[in-house]
Order: C-alpha cells, then sequence, then structure tokens
C-alpha cells in the first residue's frame, strides 16, 4: 500500500514532512526515526498495523523532506515540534514509538508532556548518558569532517552498520536514499545535540507510563547497559531482547516488531481511541 507524503506547518516554524495510515477513529501511534532516516524507517511498518490503530510516521526537523531550520536540533526542539505536531494534527494523547534518536525524542517528551502520552516504545534506544568517550570519538572522527554532498559510500556503510540480518536490497537504497538528503550541517547539529544534552533518564522515574523496550542484542550502537538502565528507571517497564536481531530490528523484520507493538498496545491500560484525539 503506498503511503502519501503530506505536510503540515507547525508553530515551531517548521514544515513537518509525516505520513498516516488506519482509520481516524483508531488509536494514534506517532513513531519517530533514527538519525539520518525519515518516516520512511516505517515504511514497512504502518501497512502491517491492524484497523484499531492511526499510525503517524513523520521527518523530523533537517531530515527527509522536512524543513532545515540553521539551528535547533536538542532533544527538546525535537519534542517541542512534536507536541506542535500532535496540535496541527488533533491529536491529544498518543503512543510514542521511538527508534535511536527517535527513542531519545521520545524520552524528553514524556518527560516534557507526559499528558500527551498513552504509552511508550522504544527500539534500540540510549539512556541520556553522554558522556560516553566512544560517542565523543565518533563525533570528532567521522562526523565532523562530513562535507556537502554526503558521500554515498559513507551513507551505504553507516545504514548497513544498523541491521545484523538481511534487509531487502531495495529498502536498504530507499534509506541511504534518505540519508543523503541531510547535510554535514545537520549530521553536526544532530550529533553536538546528543552531546549537549545532559542527563535526564533519571526524571523518566517521575513521569510514569507504561513502556516496552526493544533491543537487539547485535546492535552495534545501543548497549545492554543502557536498556537495562532505562528499564530500571521507568516503572514498569518491559525490556524485550531480539536474539540476532541489529540496532534497526524494525527493518529486519517489519512484521515481527507489529506484531510485539500491537500486543504492547491491546495489553496496556488506554483511554478509549476516542479520546486520542481532539473533537
Amino acid at each position: 500500500m503506498d503511503l502519501k507524503e503530506m505536510f503540515v506547518s507547525l508553530s515551531t516554524g517548521v514544515e513537518m514532512e509525516y505520513v498516516e495510515h488506519g482509520p481516524l477513529d483508531g488509536l494514534p501511534v506517532v513513531f519517530l526515526h533514527g538519525v539520518t532516516d525519515s518516516w520512511r524507517s516505517f515504511e514497512r511498518v504502518l501497512p502491517l498495523l491492524p484497523p484499531s490503530i492511526h499510525g503517524y510516521a513523520i521527518s523530523a526537523r533537517g531530515h527527509g523532506d522536512s524543513s532545515r531550520p540553521v539551528r535547533g536540533y536538542l532533544l527538546s526542539d525535537m519534542s517541542t515540534d512534536l507536541r506542535a505536531f500532535m496540535d496541527a494534527v488533533g491529536i491529544e494523547r498518543a503512543v510514542i514509538v521511538g527508534h535511536s534518536m527517535g527513542a531519545m525524542v521520545a524520552q524528553q517528551f514524556v518527560v516534557d508532556h507526559r499528558d500527551r502520552v498513552s504509552g511508550l516504545v522504544l527500539m534500540g534506544a540510549f539512556a541520556t548518558l553522554f558522556q560516553d568517550p566512544g560517542l565523543t570519538d565518533f563525533y570528532r572522527s567521522a562526523i565532523v569532517p562530513l562535507a556537502d554532498p554526503i558521500d554515498a559510500a559513507f551513507a551505504r556503510e553507516w545504514q548497513q552498520s544498523t541491521v545484523a540480518r538481511p534487509v531487502a536490497s531495495d529498502y536498504l537504497e530507499t534509506v541511504v536514499a534518505e540519508t543523503l538528503k541531510v547535510p554535514a550541517r545537520i549530521w553536526r547539529e544532530a550529533f553536538e545535540g546528543f552531546l549537549n544534552t545532559p542527563d535526564f533518564s533519571a526524571d523518566l522515574a517521575l513521569a510514569p507510563v507504561s513502556t516496552l523496550v526493544l533491543w537487539g542484542d547485535k546492535d552495534t550502537y545501543a548497549t545492554r547497559e543502557h536498556q537495562n538502565r532505562l528499564a530500571s528507571v521507568i516503572p514498569g517497564a518491559k525490556l524485550l531482547i531480539y536474539e540476532g536481531a541489529g540496532h534497526a530490528l524494525h527493518w529486519e523484520d517489519p512484521a515481527e516488531f507489529a506484531k510485539e507493538l500491537v500486543t504492547f498496545i491491546t495489553t496496556m491500560p488506554l483511554l478509549s481511541a476516542v479520546h486520542g484525539r481532539r473533537g
């Protein structure tokens, strides 16, 4: 099923690209992608969702075909964009699903706007502990030297490093093409945003929400320690480990991911779906 790309002007000044799928009276679920990805990160997931769910996948500022402000790439900026998006399309509360960078934005959103969150799903997630010498070294050695146009071989290697199991070649080319849309300055701004974010993971304990943490044990970026940290600080969080899966586990097996997502949503305490939207 083809997904129609749409755009909405946000109160933050961002022109945001997004797609949606499912009946308007379905439970709102908003999907947030990883750094240099776009809404296409969930292109193969949305059509697998049941009619009880209305899914939205957005392209964050600077990514995909969303607008690219000169500045404003902290997690808090993206959290504010998410609230503005929900306001613009009429969502009162939603299940927020985040992958990698999107998982960090989702955590920030829970802390900032707990009343807008029905549930939380974190994939390939990091706890906000960025005082990691490895991340700093990667930023300095790989990200700082980037120049436009981004080298296609670099973009392909970057995306291939996120998977541990085979992904359809045409889909891999799609996500590589999305990566090539992101200019070098956005790569730098995004990583500087990570490094300049103080650790707020403990704040998640003060904003309890039903949470599912998904992690592949072949993830080369997010560590098991980060998953343990999130599972320990979020009251009642469930940690599910995929053996043999990489960082982008929803690319490797979108059907399995969709199944786990639906199981989580249907078994967690939720308000009625009609209460997820504004009149």
